[in-house]
């Protein structure tokens, strides 16, 4: 079989290592916190960036060199990217994937022609995961691209939109089960407004809780039991989206009764398009049990859209991770590179060179943020902050039993409140003892 790829499997030579196709910092085997590096990070690849992305932009046309890709829509062509999507997943270690339905396999101008294509991907899929030991982290439906979603999808005015996702969606997460897919995502890309004179939100807002409803039930009579994911995402290509923040996407579920099957995936970018850190994004999800999964990217701080950018940034992935650490690590998420190579970056051992940036920025976002936590002092300085809840009185605020009349009493029985210090600035210098 051909060899795309011109190199060995990707191995850990340590930090003092000059070559620049080796792990620097990402030693699989290795224990952090009493577990494989391997196993808190559950790294996995997105087909659609590894193996459909064709790098172009608003200015100009694709880059990428695919010589594996005859640029047909044969089934054939899609059979052939699969195993050269296996060898560059063998190559580089990673050991998840995801995909979009439509990024696996045709759209065929014809549903029942296009869902056998996605049959005949699917069990080549299938074949090379058992030979290879590789898993499908989650799997979701494209309801974006085609110019039948250019209003929406789940939120679409038409019917017969609506109908055509809802089998989409029915049969991605049939194949989602086919392949033992830990989890399966909803990305509402389109699920939004460009205006609100031709808008009428409620009714939209009904309409894609019930998608969501039918979604559960179709899991459920098909012994799919992997949590749903919601992934937040503020705007563009729309005005406005409706999942546009994790707080958004929470009290949605609230609402509509769906807090028991989905959980959020979150992605850094799109936090930066929401005017959130990502640390923030997660803090709210993991705040109500609700974190399951992240892309793992980042934003372009002077541009204004998706740029899907490896994550190379050190402070962040610690920051990502203190805060994975914080939960108890993953259960069926991992961290997805919902990244793409640069436009200029345009060759395929160039997604190599990526995916070990990647690779190490976050084991050495790990590390740190396991040191972090071993050493105690920022715990402990949250913990002291808040201590004077951890009185009688406090303790009885937090329990809900307290009322107004009894906190007036106590606070005329005391003199004026003396404030401490946040200390943010000792704060960030501690955290930068360890980077």
């Amino acid at each position: 079989m051909i060899q795309y790829f011109d190199c060995d499997k990707i191995g850990y030579e340590g930090p003092s290592s000059k070559n620049p196709l080796a792990f620097k910092h990402y030693n699989p085997d290795e224990l952090v916190a009493g577990k494989p590096m391997k196993d808190h990070l559950r790294f996995a690849a997105p087909y659609w960036h590894v193996m459909r992305n064709v790098l172009g932009d608003p200015f100009g046309g694709g880059t990428a060199l695919m010589p594996w890709d005859d640029g047909s829509d044969s089934i054939e062509n899609a059979l052939n990217r699969v195993d050269v999507f296996f060898e560059f997943l063998q190559k580089i270690g990673i050991e998840f994937y995801c995909w979009h339905d439509r990024d696996i396999a045709p759209e065929l101008g014809d549903l029942a022609k296009s869902n056998e294509a996605l049959d005949a991907v699917v069990a080549k899929l299938k074949e090379k995961q058992t030979e290879t030991g590789v898993q499908l982290l989650w799997g979701t439906a494209c309801l974006f691209s085609h110019p039948r979603y250019a209003h929406g999808a789940a939120t679409s005015p038409d019917m017969n939109v609506y109908a055509y996702a809802a089998a989409q969606v029915k049969k991605a997460i049939s194949c989602t089960k086919e392949l033992d897919g830990l989890g399966y995502t909803f990305w509402g890309g389109r699920e939004g407004y460009a205006t609100l004179l031709n808008t009428n939100m409620k009714r939209e807002l009904d309409h894609q809780a019930a998608f969501l409803h039918m979604a559960v039930d179709h899991a459920n009579e098909i012994g799919f039991d992997g949590p749903f994911y919601i992934e937040p995402k503020p705007r563009e290509p729309s005005t406005h989206q409706y999942d546009s923040d994790a707080a958004a996407c929470l009290n949605f579920l609230r609402e509509y009764g769906l807090m028991d099957r989905f959980r959020l995936n979150l992605e850094t970018n799109h936090a930066t398009l929401a005017g959130h850190t990502m640390e923030h994004e997660l803090t709210v999800a993991i705040n109500a049990g609700m974190l399951g999964s992240i892309d793992a990217n980042r934003g372009d701080t002077l541009i204004g859209w998706d740029t899907d950018q490896f994550p190379t940034d050190i402070y962040g992935t610690t920051q990502v991770m203190l805060k994975v650490l914080e939960m108890g690590g993953f259960t069926t998420g991992g961290l997805n590179f919902d990244a793409k190579r640069r436009r200029e970056s345009h060759e395929p051992m160039d997604l190599m060179y990526a995916h070990i940036g990647g690779m190490d920025a976050f084991a050495r976002g790990l590390k740190i943020a396991a040191a972090i936590r071993e050493d105690g002092r920022l715990a402990n300085f949250v913990k002291e902050r808040y201590s004077s809840f951890d009185s009688e009185l406090g303790r009885k605020i937090e329990a809900g039993k307290c009322s107004f009349s009894e906190l007036e009493q106590f606070a005329l029985g005391n003199s004026e409140p003396l404030l401490k210090s946040g200390r943010q600035e000792m704060l960030e210098n501690l955290v930068n003892e360890f980077l």
